[in-house]
């Protein structure tokens, strides 16, 4: 589904894949336009996994998004008060969002579960998770992954 002001699962911050839409998620739930389907998963999911990583509180997060910054700024404050990461624990990071799914205890369940509930031909162009939200939000390619990584 479209959703207006939702950024992709690729888009960087600061080299950081993912951030810059958990960011948007919680401004779009703030001003009442994320729509209800989205809701059970703000603070768990991948916004967990990069709160986690990050070694920060999701609560933690949503207070300094909701107070005015913008995702560098958010992103800076958790570097601060979590932990801040090298180049290769932002690639760990970076390949371990975005491969979710792919050949791991998601692809024999979810990824074709949902690729069947979404009425999606199975063709094996979608394996991920990232490829599934980004289809699903009307930005998805075959080979958005290679330009993310470029």
């Amino acid at each position: 589904m479209k959703i207006e002001g939702i950024k992709g699962c690729y888009e960087k911050t600061r080299g950081l894949f993912y951030f810059a839409r958990m960011c948007s998620k919680i401004r779009l739930h703030a001003a009442g336009k994320l729509p209800p389907d989205y809701f059970d998963m703000l603070g768990d999911g991948f916004d967990g996994r990069t709160c986690r990583y990050l070694s920060v509180r999701y609560e933690d997060v949503k207070a300094q998004v909701l107070s005015g910054k913008t995702d560098d700024e958010v992103l800076d404050w958790c570097l601060s008060n979590g932990r801040r990461l090298t180049d290769e624990q932002v690639l760990i990071y970076n390949s371990f969002m975005s491969k979710r799914g792919w050949r791991d205890d998601e692809s024999d369940g979810y990824i074709p579960e949902t690729i069947k509930e979404y009425g999606l031909k199975d063709n094996g162009s979608l394996q991920t998770d990232f490829d599934l939200i980004e289809m699903d939000e009307g930005r998805w390619y075959p080979e958005m992954w290679r330009d993310a990584w470029k």
